[in-house]
């Protein structure tokens, strides 16, 4: 076989090795409106520290705080009883690990 023969020939059992792989990692990239496995890991993680830090606050700890995070980037919602406390749970969720930004939608309850 000559040699330009022979070098297709491997160029094409390289290719045909490489498609399942490259289709592979295609699966587990991320898109604009979804995330990948490991972001979706790194958010629940993201979100149960910032659970974890509201609640070890004692301001803060009897509050119905809804947390979402959504690549790094966390939502706080519900209602609270005070400025104070709202100002207090963003600050807070700003010093977790992994936080890269804070959404604030919580409200103060109607008297």
């Amino acid at each position: 076989m000559p040699l330009h023969n022979t070098i297709t020939v491997r160029l094409l059992i390289a290719a045909a090795l490489a498609a399942p792989a490259l289709a592979f990692t295609a699966g587990c990239s991320s898109t604009p409106t979804s995330e990948s496995a490991g972001e979706y890991t790194s958010d629940s993680a993201i979100t149960a520290r910032v659970k974890a830090a509201l609640l070890a606050d004692p301001g803060l700890k009897s509050l119905s705080v809804s947390v979402e995070t959504y690549r790094g980037a966390v939502l706080l919602s519900g209602f609270v009883n005070s400025d104070v406390q709202i100002q207090k749970a963003v600050a807070v969720t700003r010093s977790v690990s992994g936080v890269q930004s804070v959404n604030n939608d919580l409200h103060v309850k109607p008297q």
